[in-house]
């Protein structure tokens, strides 16, 4: 809210876009981002179908920024119930779970715009396995896209489309929903204990912790 970010930043990013291996935590866009009360920021992470379901790739690059720490859960365990401190110094005013996630799907099955936004439908699933549950004030963006098809779109003539059948997606949610968990995950292992503006303090997840935690949970 602090207007920050103006033109020039913008573009710096635009023209500094660049392929390869994902930079994941407190880094670009991610850099302020709260979740779960713990340091969040960019997360990323993918899966591949096995060869009798095509083989195909799904990816998800998850900008984390939302939850309450109450409702953590890293695979079944109530860790945020457990880890009660380490908050962050923050404004009083501001609710617990208040900001936004931002989820970008990316795919190879040929799929259709319709079958896309399905599979969009499907990242909040993957969310609430980490705890979120979209609250009053979490503005959440989920958006999916497949590199199947390519060029349709510039053609001339009438263009042949590749589409994968109905019955044949639903192994591409389940991927959806485990990568859009493990993103999230990685945002949070990944990320920094970081200091911003007026002072305030976002503590990084404890990863000891957190893992006996795991194993006392079994």
């Amino acid at each position: 809210n602090g207007q920050h970010v103006k033109v020039e930043h913008a573009f710096t990013a635009l023209n500094n876009a660049k392929s390869g291996i994902v930079e994941e935590g407190n880094v670009g866009g991610g850099t302020g981002m709260i979740c779960h009360q713990f340091k969040g920021g960019i997360g990323t992470a993918s899966r591949q179908l096995d060869t009798a379901d095509g083989a195909y790739t799904i990816g998800a690059l998850v900008q984390a920024n939302y939850g309450s720490r109450r409702h953590l859960t890293i695979a079944g365990v109530p860790v945020g119930a457990e880890l009660t401190d380490l908050l962050p110094s923050q404004n009083p005013n501001l609710p617990a779970g208040a900001g936004s996630i931002i989820v970008i799907i990316a795919t190879d099955a040929p799929l259709l715009p319709h079958q896309l936004k399905r599979i969009a439908r499907r990242v909040p699933i993957g969310i609430g396995r980490v705890g979120g549950i979209g609250g009053n004030s979490s503005g959440d963006i989920f958006l999916a896209f497949s590199i199947a098809n390519a060029g349709i779109g510039i053609g001339q003539t009438v263009q042949d489309v590749q589409m994968l059948p109905n019955d044949k997606i639903t192994p591409l949610f389940d991927a959806t929903v485990q990568a859009t968990e493990e993103a999230i995950l990685n945002a949070l292992v990944a990320a920094k204990t970081m200091t911003g503006i007026n002072g305030q303090t976002v503590h990084a997840l404890p990863h000891e912790r957190v893992r006996d935690l795991l194993k006392h949970y079994n």
